[in-house]
């Protein structure tokens, strides 16, 4: 009896709560296998906490794309997004109303998570570890009417070693289980995924970058992300400038090349802490280089036709080629 008592006053918290908050009542579809659509969903915790920080998103999945690779920056919302779309699934199926305009979930069974980081001394079990064993769990026990969540898979290893177990992760939900999944990561190869597979779908938190400041806009929209800002965000917790500004310096050497002329990793800088020149580096203008220097820096780009120029170009490449 105390517990009929403690469920009936649960609810009727809860439809006092929805009517104040502008919950929805949401459909419940026992017959579509993948249906999970909520219009304007938000995080009902969040929600109570500060209603301000809170943007509604619409999410979607269906029997034809059921898989939503989400990408974007660091402290963007991704996991906000996965974890206000689980927190929907469960409070639907429990018979209450829903943080949202419209909601339709067909049945899950059961709601997976593979969330944050954390390692198991005592078993001798690395933070890697504890992920793969949730996530092999998960890829064990999931059937077509669950739930997935999963955010960063294969981050605690190699960056190859995580892309590749990331990418068959994400098809293995996609090609065999054919569940509902929430796929978060900075894998931005990951998103390569949706040009081989039709039930994947790219989606992102869009964010704003004005004057080297970066403005979390916290909405989902369609489409790759191709930064995590992740520097930026260090500049945020609060990183010495000198390590930040040698990141940036660290990042343009990777994004450009891993080498340079000499074979030397550009990563690496002297002992004495210059950057550039490293030792051995070879000059880019020596010798006769530097005639062809002040060959170059002698041209009106603006005087000349495309013709000359285009001669001008083959008799640069000639006397290079003699260099």
């Amino acid at each position: 009896a105390v517990s009929m008592l403690d469920l009936l006053l649960s609810f009727a918290t809860m439809l006092t709560l929805g009517r104040d908050k502008k919950y929805a009542r949401p459909q419940v579809a026992s017959t579509t296998l993948n249906t999970l659509a909520i219009q304007q969903g938000r995080h009902p915790i969040l929600e109570t906490i500060s209603a301000a920080t809170v943007v509604p998103n619409d999410t979607f999945h269906n029997d034809e794309q059921n898989v939503a690779m989400i990408s974007g920056a660091n402290m963007a919302g991704k996991s906000t997004v996965m974890r206000q779309v689980a927190l929907c699934a469960l409070m639907a199926q429990a018979g209450s109303f829903v943080p949202a305009e419209r909601a339709r979930v067909g049945v899950v069974d059961r709601i997976f998570t593979r969330v944050g980081a954390s390692d198991n001394i005592a078993r001798g079990q690395s933070t890697f570890m504890v992920e793969m064993a949730e996530t092999a769990s998960i890829l064990s026990t999931a059937t077509a009417r669950s739930l997935a969540v999963l955010d960063e898979i294969g981050r605690g290893t190699s960056t190859y070693d995580g892309v590749a177990i990331a990418w068959a992760v994400a098809e293995y939900f996609a090609d065999v289980l054919g569940c509902r999944t929430m796929f978060a990561t900075h894998y931005h190869e990951l998103s390569e995924l949706a040009r081989t597979r039709e039930q994947v779908r790219n989606v992102n938190i869009a964010v704003s970058e004005v004057g080297g400041k970066v403005i979390f806009l916290r909405r989902l929209r369609e489409g790759g992300a191709s930064r995590s800002y992740g520097i930026q965000v260090a500049k945020l917790a609060g990183l010495p400038e000198d390590v930040l500004a040698r990141a940036r310096e660290v990042l343009a050497n990777l994004e450009l090349d891993s080498e340079d002329s000499v074979g030397r990793p550009r990563l690496a800088r002297s002992r004495d802490g210059a950057s550039e020149p490293t030792p051995g580096q070879l000059s880019l203008f020596s010798g006769r280089e530097e005639v062809l220097r002040d060959e170059i820096l002698d041209l009106d780009l603006n005087k000349l036709t495309p013709l000359e120029a285009l001669n001008i170009l083959a008799e640069l490449k000639e006397k290079a080629e003699r260099c």
